[in-house]
């Protein structure tokens, strides 16, 4: 097969090619340029898309033996990643960008573009596998990516490769070492790629400008001020400048925010405690939409543990009951479905109600 492997720069996606070569595929590399105003250098595991990844990515090619691009798609991921992202939590919600670039970006704007130049799949060092067209989870339950790649839909997942899923993180690295790639030991990224130091209520700040509201409690009285509600997320529990402490003395969270009223609503921890979910824009990807109520497992955010789940179709939606109370449920975050370690498909989470027991 014609192969295009998208190197970001880093161990996962040099070593993803170098197996597709390997498998006896015809591979060309490209690294994909997503930021407008690339820094040079990355700091530690903070960021990426710098232009130390490019060279990092063409550097590995060569080494490998492959043909290597960089696509400019700066202005795309801009518009599907990065707007994306501000707007989400200028509306009271808490996005995944890493699901919205595998979404908008790497399963649609690189892997259409590569079918039309006649590649047949889009090879990428997702931890992640892919059997008889059914995404499951990687060997490696620590670094699996199974949850932010559940927005791909079963048309695309036919053009993908994921070599790395039947390998530890760990055993990737010593391969790489073996074959002379210089990213072995290269630290992975693990925050938003283009908040590159880690202030993500900064970045949202400038893009946002200040909006100065109140912090309420659940009988609506005002216990603090705040400069944006938009750098707040469900569950969180430092950073509110409260002005008194709560009448039990316990510590509180933030359980709900409201763009409109421009409130951020604080209270006991238990308070958090889910146990209905209503999804949006649903992907089956391991199964057809179901007629009925179906059992799943499902996970809720990125790495976090899963819950035993009864799942049915309301109209265009999807609704969850949860077998057991999960506690910090966000609006915008994905609900992927599984079935053992078989991604059955996935939506965004809407609306969430918290659980009679409270």
């Amino acid at each position: 097969m014609r192969v295009l492997a998208a190197m970001s720069g880093g161990v996962d996606s040099a070593v993803a090619a170098a197996r597709a070569v390997e498998a006896g595929h015809d591979v060309v590399g490209v690294h994909l340029a997503l930021s407008t105003n690339p820094k040079s250098y990355r700091t530690g595991a903070r960021g990426c898309c710098t232009l130390e990844d490019a060279r990092d990515a063409r550097r590995a090619a060569d080494v490998i033996g492959i043909p290597f691009y960089v696509w400019d798609l700066a202005e795309r991921f801009d518009r599907d990643v990065v707007q994306d992202f501000v707007a989400e939590y200028a509306a009271g919600r808490t996005p995944n960008p890493c699901l919205r670039c595998n979404e908008k970006i790497k399963f649609a704007a690189v892997l259409d573009r590569a079918l039309a130049l006649g590649f047949d799949a889009v090879c990428t060092g997702h931890h992640a596998r892919l059997e008889r067209g059914l995404l499951r989870r990687s060997v490696d339950a620590a670094k699996d990516q199974s949850y932010v790649l559940a927005v791909v839909t079963s048309e695309q997942l036919a053009h993908a490769m994921f070599p790395l899923g039947d390998s530890t993180k760990e055993e990737v690295r010593m391969e790489a070492a073996r074959r002379g790639l210089a990213v072995a030991d290269k630290p992975d990224s693990h925050d938003v790629c283009f908040v590159a130091d880690g202030d993500t209520a900064g970045f949202l700040a400038e893009r946002l400008g200040r909006a100065p509201g109140s912090v309420v409690d659940t009988e609506g009285s005002v216990v603090g001020e705040h400069e944006g509600a938009y750098a707040f997320t469900i569950g969180q529990r430092r950073g509110l400048g409260l002005g008194r402490p709560s009448p039990d003395g316990r510590p509180r969270y933030v359980l709900d925010i409201k763009p409109a009223a421009n409130t951020v609503t604080v209270g006991p921890e238990a308070a958090l405690d889910v146990d209905e979910i209503v999804g949006e824009r649903p992907v089956w990807s391991g199964c057809a939409p179901p007629a009925g109520a179906i059992d799943c497992a499902v996970q809720l955010r990125a790495h976090g543990e899963t819950f035993g789940a009864t799942a049915w179709p309301d109209g265009d939606r999807i609704r969850l009951r949860l077998h057991r109370p999960a506690r910090a449920v966000a609006k915008g975050q994905a609900a992927v479905l599984y079935d053992g370690d078989v991604v059955l498909g996935s939506a965004t989470i809407a609306a969430t109600t918290r659980s009679a027991a409270v």
